[in-house]
């Protein structure tokens, strides 16, 4: 066994001899795991009722015949022409009210009784045919489920999980606040779906109720978790040991995938950074992966050798960052390195999108040379990682309830955005070198020092408990500006902001300042001075130390960072939008109080990551994101498993730009 190296092939796209020289080059450059089957629905059903899986036969045939392990698709991400002609209904309709037309993918209706009744049957066929076959290893269902639609099937499902949800129509009126506008509503055929045609003004986040758009987001949610279970449910019906997984995207507005993650049987993940100089952020979001299944190791399902072709400008990886990339995966808990795609598509939309073999089939390229190089190290690798778990001792606690209810709301500020928020404080512990895990509101908090929790606007449950707890037993909790504002309606709490977390943190805030991105506001902490924008609370110490204050503006002396004593531990609250500096200051007192940081905190962009396999060896993961190279001392004594060199404590290491090791203790 060992991290599995491949990616999603396409040969159904191809004749059967461009299979044979496909199969000599993943021979080159190791590939053992293949994706196969994601997109093939037109393919394997002609017709209603006509299955022809002859082509996908030999697809698998061929795999398992070349030694390849076989992750197989169910092919539902983009129904067939013929489906959309027959069932016109299947269709989405979009946010401004427009029935689409065939075309594209993920434009399928996941209230439709056809498309729920169709999919499950191609997946109930292809587990039945399939599941005995040994080369076949996981099931892919779907593929990036995404999108909305507001049809009126939607609008029938949307009112029938609303009676669930709510069970009366008056718990429903005094969740959404209806008496406020007149909307207070008599009979659920009443209720509308938010979109451009009834709440919503100047797109999706533009609301005039808040509740309603947080349980449509919400329904649209579930009802595509229903799409996948129907599949998943089908699949177990024949082949009941396989595991069942699909690709996330990572930071994905559109799905809680916190509430999807107990229907996986492993996370995994498609990984398309928005830039190429997105190291910390990446490293967050596959410490969010792998935190959705409770530190359990995921799958990097996607990722692109080279380029993408999905945005306006597509950066090509330079030497060595892919390589990187895919380390940094594995350093954060993947066990399996895959890309999107093996062999570039000659035609539609991602014809140029990056490929290991590109059109012309050539085995010296590049590109494809630095994953035959990539696929000899994870043979080197062995089994050395399968398994390993992160020790964290920090959390930051992700909500996509609190991002949505945060970015629909009308104040303080649009300018604000969750995401943003949360990277921040993420930077400063991955600047620090410390072991983050990124884990829901429910999560058994028990493990952490230091739990962080940034623009947590939403309390829900007895989160509020258990942040308090964490400091009872000596933890330090950490919150920021609109934290603890509204309930799990969005309803903004009868007290003191920040509600319920009020007596933790020690304070009260009254009044808020927001304003243009171009206002600064200096804080000072200690001998620091730093910027802060976009929001400013106006605290009012309950018990709590001043530890940063606002330099002007009326509120100038105040506080803008606090610190307050609550049982063994602590509760920090951050009350202004700081800069970075000013982040990472905060960040370095809390771990300070705890005696955390890395190897390296203070070298820029060396990033370090622990994995401990399950016989309790651990292994420290040393990658240089600098395009220079790095020396710095050896802080710990191992052996590393890339290149067999021995290491011991003190003695001077070289970093190559852009460089991996990886040291067994």
């Amino acid at each position: 066994m060992k991290v599995r190296f491949g990616g999603d092939y396409n040969p159904e796209q191809w004749p059967e001899e461009v299979w044979t020289d496909d199969y000599r080059l993943f021979d080159t450059a190791r590939i053992d795991t293949v994706t196969v089957g994601v997109f093939d629905w037109a393919l394997t059903q002609p017709s209603e009722d006509v299955y022809d899986f002859s082509t996908l036969d030999r697809i698998v045939e061929r795999a398992a015949a070349e030694g390849r392990q076989v992750c197989l698709a169910t092919g539902t991400a983009a129904h067939p022409a013929w489906l959309a002609r027959a069932h016109p209904e299947i269709t989405r309709v979009d946010f401004e009210g427009r029935k689409h037309r065939f075309g594209g993918r993920h434009n399928s209706c996941p209230s439709s009784p056809v498309f729920r009744r169709l999919s499950a049957e191609m997946a109930r066929r292809r587990a039945a045919r399939y599941a005995g076959n040994p080369a076949v290893v996981a099931w892919h269902v779907g593929n990036e489920y995404s999108g909305a639609c507001y049809c009126d099937l939607c609008a029938a499902g949307f009112r029938d999980w609303l009676r669930k949800k709510y069970e009366g129509l008056d718990g429903l009126n005094a969740a959404w606040n209806t008496r406020f506008w007149s909307h207070t509503f008599y009979d659920w055929d009443e209720i509308e779906p938010p979109s451009a045609l009834t709440e919503h003004w100047r797109g999706p986040d533009h609301t005039a109720f808040q509740g309603i758009t947080l349980d449509y987001t919400r329904y649209m949610s579930d009802a595509m978790l229903t799409n996948y279970l129907d599949e998943k449910n089908a699949i177990r019906e024949s082949s009941v040991d396989v595991p069942v997984t699909t690709n996330f995207m990572g930071m994905f507005r559109g799905l809680d995938y916190h509430k999807w993650a107990p229907h996986l049987d492993f996370a995994s993940w498609d990984n398309y950074p928005p830039d190429d100089t997105s190291q910390a952020r990446m490293a967050f979001t596959h410490d969010l992966m792998r935190g959705l299944k409770d530190g359990q190791p995921f799958w990097l399902m996607e990722q692109t050798p080279s380029f993408t072709a999905c945005r306006d400008v597509n950066p090509l990886k330079r030497p060595g960052v892919m390589r990187l990339w895919s380390w940094q995966a594995v350093a954060h808990g993947a066990d399996a390195v895959l890309f999107f795609q093996m062999r570039a598509s000659r035609g539609a939309s991602e014809k140029y999108h990056g490929a290991v073999i590109g059109h012309s089939g050539r085995d010296d390229t590049r590109v494809f040379r630095e994953v035959a190089e990539l696929g000899a190290e994870l043979d080197t690798l062995g089994d050395a990682v399968l398994g390993a778990r992160t020790p964290a001792r920090v959390a930051i606690l992700f909500d996509w309830d609190s991002w949505w209810a945060l970015e629909i709301s009308d104040g303080p500020s649009r300018h604000v955005k969750y995401q943003s928020v949360v990277l921040a404080y993420h930077q400063a512990l991955w600047d620090a070198g410390v072991d983050v895990d990124a884990v829901s509101v429910t999560a058994d908090l028990s493990r952490y020092d230091v739990v962080v929790a940034p623009a947590l606007h939403m309390l829900k449950g007895d989160i509020a408990q258990r942040l308090e707890a964490v400091a009872a037993r000596g933890g330090t909790v950490v919150t920021t500006f609109l934290s603890g504002r509204v309930d799990e309606h969005d309803n903004a709490f009868l007290m003191d902001v920040p509600g319920p977390l009020g007596t933790l943190m020690g304070v009260r805030v009254d009044e808020w300042d927001a304003r243009a991105p171009e206002v600064i506001n200096p804080v000072r902490l200690g001998e620091l001075v730093v910027e802060s924008r976009l929001l400013f609370e106006l605290v009012i110490p309950q018990g709590a130390e001043v530890v940063g204050e606002y330099q002007s503006d009326f509120y100038a002396g105040t506080p803008a960072v606090t610190r307050n004593a609550y049982g063994d531990g602590e509760g920090w609250y951050v009350a202004a939008g700081l800069d970075q500096a000013g982040v990472s200051w905060v960040m370095r007192q809390v771990l300070d109080r705890h005696g955390l940081s890395g190897p390296y905190p203070d070298v820029p962009d060396l990033e370090t990551a622990t994995r401990v396999a399950p016989d309790g060896t651990r292994l420290l993961f040393l990658l240089n994101h600098n395009a220079v190279p790095v020396e710095v001392p050896a802080r710990v004594g191992g052996v590393d498993l890339l290149t067999g060199t021995r290491v011991e404590v003190g003695q001077p290491l070289s970093l190559a730009a852009r460089s991996v090791m990886i040291l067994r203790q």
